[in-house]
């Protein structure tokens, strides 16, 4: 176990067994993946597999790991989950590296000599103290870009690494060439790059030593697990996002099987009263990033009501507390610029707004609030500008719920247009975003139907069995 230190921590990771999916994936998929995790691990000869990134809460690399991360330990493997940390100026820049990889500018700094040495500064010391426990042989699963500069160091102390990047731009351009030029000289040595779509693979990464692995969701997880609709509206009667009393408990089941309750209240900004139990509810709940479009979302929803449709639906745009976040330092000022597009919306669109900072106290206690917000949401939206994946389209897929998803990066994986949900050519288009949410909110039928094989499409593609079946044969070929 790692000591609490400056640069680096541990996170604990409980055991959870495979079996439990049986009911949901059947028998053979399951067997399938143990068989291949005892050979992985007999080819591993008992070294240990770490992952390491930037946050333990916030974004869908934590949540995945913290879902998948007990079901390997549950399988018999020495699994460990490290953290780094870093100063201001280092997260700056990685997140200019996460905007350059999806074709942005982000704020726009630059990425020469100076901010290289920011960044190898920063790797090399999270570098050092992770080699103190790191064995030689040992496989090392770094992700994303604030890790990439760790691989030459692990590397030369006899780590087998592997860079998980979960983020990329279907084409080429500047800005990509950019992200790509700073990040290639880390990763020259580095035998197997695993991505979430082949379009992702830069030159400097050739297809010979990279892998595609799309995320998945665990279905038991707080976020994910089975909730009845009075839990639900327990649990955001609770928060302060509805107004809707229950005497029902605000409780859900926590990743060790142990009772948690909802006690934190979000932060909500308002002008009017929360909307009732009865009021349909478009959502959108995603990290405080302008590649997420939460101006946009707010954008559409207005262009809706400025059509002369017919609705009482309200629109509540969600994400978590952004002083929790400690590797998104832009969160706040965006945060700040949707309040501000917020408060100049007039009054009677405005009441009908609402922008809900979620608790981050507790990341389970926070999962089981998003977990209430989606089931209980009439429409969900994903109107990302870029995206990587979007794992709160699977997430919101396997409840069944309708989706508008902008047509990008890895939401076209996701969502069957018009069979699973409804994609957005343009998502820029705040009309035909007002339309898709109008085909939806005018036909419950298609609701339901778009629902029903959205999770579908969740249970044979995006469970954790499948996941972890490809990482199972990663390791038995690296071992």
């Amino acid at each position: 176990m790692i000591e609490s230190m400056a640069g680096l921590r541990e996170v604990p990771i409980a055991s959870q067994p495979i079996d439990r999916l049986i009911p949901l994936v059947g028998e053979e998929p399951v067997a399938r993946l143990k068989a291949k995790a005892d050979a992985a691990r007999g080819a591993l000869e008992g070294r240990r597999l770490w992952n390491v990134n930037s946050t333990a809460l916030g974004g869908g690399v934590a949540e995945m790991l913290h879902s998948l991360m007990p079901y390997v330990r549950g399988m018999g493997f020495d699994a460990r989950w490290a953290v780094i940390e870093g100063n201001d100026d280092f997260f700056r820049l990685t997140k200019r590296l996460h905007h350059a990889l999806h074709g942005s500018r982000g704020d726009g700094s630059d990425l020469g000599d100076s901010e290289r040495a920011v960044y190898e500064a920063v790797a090399q010391e999270n570098a050092a103290r992770l080699g103190e426990v790191v064995r030689p042989g040992d496989l090392v699963l770094l992700h994303d870009p604030q890790t990439a500069g760790m691989a030459p160091h692990l590397i030369a102390q006899g780590a087998i690494v592997i860079w998980r990047c979960h983020v990329g731009n279907d084409e080429p351009g500047p800005e990509v060439d950019l992200g790509w030029d700073f990040l290639a000289p880390y990763l020259e040595k580095v035998p197997v790059n695993v991505f979430t779509r082949e379009q992702y693979i830069p030159d400097c990464c050739d297809h010979g030593r990279s892998v595609i692995v799309p995320p998945s969701i665990d279905p038991f997880s707080p976020k994910n697990q089975e909730m009845s609709d009075e839990t639900a509206r327990a649990i955001l009667d609770k928060a302060g996002i509805v107004d809707a009393p229950s005497e029902t408990a605000p409780v859900f089941t926590r990743q060790d099987g142990s009772a948690g309750r909802v006690d934190r209240q979000a932060d909500v900004v308002r002008s009017g009263s929360a909307p009732g139990w009865d009021t349909p509810l478009i959502v959108q709940i995603s990290r405080w990033d302008p590649l997420k479009d939460p101006v946009g979302v707010m954008r559409g929803f207005v262009r809706l009501l400025e059509r002369g449709f017919e609705t009482n639906a309200e629109l509540i745009v969600a994400g978590p507390n952004v002083a929790a976040v400690s590797d998104d330092p832009e969160g706040k000022g965006t945060l700040d610029e949707v309040e501000a597009a917020w408060r100049r919306l007039p009054e009677s669109y405005r009441e009908r707004v609402h922008l809900a900072c979620l608790p981050m106290d507790d990341g389970e206690e926070n999962a089981a609030i998003v977990n209430a917000l989606q089931r209980h949401a009439t429409i969900i939206v994903q109107k990302s500008l870029k995206e990587g994946f979007g794992l709160t389209v699977t997430e919101a897929m396997w409840k069944a719920r309708p989706v508008v998803g902008s047509a990008v990066g890895g939401i076209p994986d996701q969502i069957e247009d018009g069979v699973s949900g409804l994609l957005l050519s343009d998502p820029e288009d705040a009309d035909e975003f007002a339309s898709a949410l109008e085909r939806l909110l005018g036909d419950e039928e298609l609701r339901a139907k778009l629902g029903d094989k959205a999770r579908e499409r969740v249970r044979e593609r995006f469970l954790a069995t499948r996941h972890l079946l490809q990482y199972a044969q990663l390791l038995e070929r690296l071992g």
